[in-house]
C-alpha cells in the first residue's frame, strides 16, 4: 500500500519502502513507503488547503459525513479486523471489535460536535456585546502506536474533524496498514481530500520533521513516555498544543472483603487482554494478606484457561506480541524478577513448537511475593505479565499504588464502599474502577496524570481539545429607530 495524501494513494518521493510482518508467522504480508521530511512537508500542505474549506463547513455537514464513515467502517470491520489482526497478532474477534467500537466513537463525537455553542455575556452595556466563541486549531498530527492503531487514532482523528481541523496521521511502523484503509474509508465516505491524509515511515525521519514544521498547530500523541516528553519538547518550539497519552504503571488494590471471584476474573480478563499490549491495563496487584492466598489460587485458575495461538485462524485469547523488542522487555522483566525472589506461578517461558517457532509467543505470567525493588512492580511492561504482592494496611497499599511517575489508571476492590470510593479518590490516575473492570466509556474524559500525559480524550472534553477560544467585542448604536 502507499501513503494516502490529498485523496490519493502517494508513494514516498524517495522510493524507499518498508516491510509489513505477521508477528505470528514473521512472513512479509505488505510494504509501505519510507517517507522522510519531503513526504510530511507535502501531506501537511495538503491538510492546510482543505483545513481553509473544512474550517467553513457547516457543522451539520462535518457531522453527517462522520456518520456515515463510521458506517463505512461497520460495514467493513470483518474486512478491516483480518488486515488488523495480521499487522497485530490479536485475536480477529478483537480486531473486529475494535473496529467498531472505533465507529461508536466517531459517532458520540459528531453528536457532540453537534452540541458546541458560542456564549454571549450579559454586560449590560448599551451599544456593546461580547461574543465568546471557538475556532478549530488549525492542522493536526496524529501519531498513534501499534497496539490499538484504529481505536487510538479514532480518539484523535473523530475530534479534530468533527471541531473542523484536518489531520496528518502518522501510525506505528508495525500497524500501518489498517489506517491506511481507513482513510480510504473517509474520503470514500465524502470528505474532502486532504482532511485526512497518512503518512509511513521510521521514528524521526519522518514524525519528528511533523512536529517541527510551522504549519501545523497541535500535535496528538498516544506513545510511551520517554517519546512524549521528546515530542512535547518539539511543539514547544513553535508553541503547538499537544495532548499526549503516554504510559501506565496501573495498580490494582484487592482488599480482604472484595469478591474474589469477581476481582481474580475481571483482573485475568483485563491484564492480559490484547496479550497485556495497552497502556492502561492492571500491571501490579496489592492484595490484602488475609486474602492473598485464595486471590492467587483464583487469579491462576482463571489465566489458566487463556489459550495463546495465531488469532487469524484460531479462537484464542492472547495472541503473539507485535515485535521482538516488545518481547524481550516482557522477558527481562520476568527474569528481573525471579532474580530478586519472586515466584512465577504460571508461564513465564516464550512458547516454542509448531506455530510458536515463528513469532514472539509470551504465556499470560503471574509473578507473585514481589516487591519495588522489581521492574514488574515499577516500569510499564507492555506485555502478559502480571506482578502480585501482599500488604497488611490500606495506607501502605495506597502507598505503593502511587509510588510511581505514572498516573494512568487504578482499580479498587471492596465491598466497603466507603472505603473503596476513598481510595479511588486518593489514587493518582486519571481514571480508577471499582469492583469491576470494563472498557472505557466514549462520553467521559480519558487520559493520565503525572508523566501518563497531558490533556484528555473522548467525549466533549476531546472536541474541546482541538478548539481555541476568541473573544469578540462588538460596538454597535444603541439607539432605538
Amino acid at each position: 500500500m502507499d501513503m494516502f495524501i490529498d485523496g490519493q494513494w502517494t508513494p514516498a518521493r524517495s522510493g524507499a519502502r518498508q516491510n509489513v510482518t505477521n508477528p505470528a508467522t514473521g512472513a512479509i504480508i505488505d510494504t509501505v513507503p519510507t517517507g522522510d521530511a519531503v513526504d510530511a512537508d507535502i501531506a501537511i500542505r495538503a491538510a492546510d488547503r482543505a483545513f481553509r474549506i473544512w474550517k467553513t463547513t457547516p457543522v451539520a455537514e462535518r457531522a453527517r459525513l462522520q456518520k456515515k464513515a463510521a458506517q463505512l467502517m461497520r460495514d467493513r470491520a470483518q474486512e478491516v479486523g483480518r488486515v488488523l489482526t495480521t499487522e497485530l497478532g490479536r485475536p480477529l474477534a478483537g480486531s473486529v471489535t475494535e473496529i467498531q467500537r472505533s465507529a461508536d466513537l466517531l459517532d458520540v463525537y459528531a453528536e457532540e460536535g453537534l452540541r458546541l455553542h458560542a456564549e454571549m455575556p450579559l454586560t449590560g452595556v448599551a451599544g456593546e456585546k461580547v461574543i465568546v466563541t471557538r475556532e478549530p486549531v488549525g492542522v493536526v498530527i496524529a501519531i498513534t502506536p501499534f497496539n490499538y492503531p484504529i481505536t487510538l487514532l479514532t480518539f484523535k482523528l473523530g475530534a479534530a474533524l468533527i471541531a473542523g481541523c484536518a489531520v496528518v496521521a502518522k501510525p506505528a511502523e508495525d500497524t500501518p496498514l489498517s489506517t491506511l484503509m481507513l482513510a480510504e474509508l473517509f474520503h470514500q465516505a465524502g470528505f474532502p481530500a486532504g482532511c485526512f491524509n497518512v503518512v509511513t515511515g521510521r521514528g524521526r525521519a519522518i514524525g519528528m520533521n511533523m512536529i517541527e514544521h510551522p504549519m501545523p498547530r497541535k500535535v496528538a500523541f498516544t506513545g510511551g513516555t520517554a517519546a512524549g516528553k521528546a515530542i512535547a519538547a518539539a511543539a514547544a518550539a513553535t508553541m503547538k498544543r499537544v495532548t499526549l497519552e503516554l504510559g501506565g504503571q496501573c495498580p490494582a488494590i484487592v482488599c480482604a472483603d472484595a469478591d474474589l471471584g469477581v476481582a481474580t476474573a475481571a483482573i485475568a480478563r483485563h491484564a492480559f487482554s490484547n496479550s497485556g499490549q495497552f497502556c492502561y491495563r492492571v500491571n501490579r496487584v496489592y492484595v490484602e494478606r488475609p486474602a492473598y492466598q485464595a486471590f492467587l489460587d483464583g487469579l491462576v485458575g482463571h489465566v489458566a484457561k487463556l489459550d495463546v495461538g495465531d488469532g487469524l485462524t484460531s479462537a484464542c485469547a492472547l495472541g503473539p506480541l507485535v515485535n521482538e523488542k516488545i518481547y524481550r522487555n516482557s522477558a527481562a522483566q520476568i527474569a528481573d524478577a525471579r532474580g530478586k525472589g519472586a515466584r512465577i506461578m504460571i508461564g513465564g517461558e516464550r512458547l516454542t513448537g509448531g506455530i510458536y517457532d515463528d513469532g514472539w509467543f509470551m504465556p499470560p505470567t503471574v509473578i507473585v511475593d514481589t516487591d519495588h525493588s522489581m521492574l514488574i512492580m515499577t516500569e510499564e511492561t507492555f506485555g502478559p505479565v502480571l506482578g502480585v504482592a501482599p500488604f497488611d494496611g490500606r495506607a501502605e497499599a495506597l502507598a505503593r499504588a502511587n509510588d510511581t511517575r505514572y498516573g494512568l489508571a487504578g482499580f479498587v476492590f471492596s465491598r466497603d464502599l466507603a472505603a473503596a470510593l476513598t481510595m479511588a479518590e486518593r489514587i493518582e490516575a486519571g481514571s480508577v474502577w471499582v469492583n469491576n473492570i470494563h472498557r472505557s466509556y466514549h462520553d467521559v474524559p480519558f487520559g493520565g496524570m503525572k508523566e501518563s500525559g497531558i490533556g484528555r480524550e473522548k467525549g466533549r472534553y476531546g472536541v474541546e481539545s482541538y478548539l481555541e477560544y476568541k473573544t469578540i467585542y462588538l460596538s454597535y448604536e444603541a439607539g432605538a429607530r
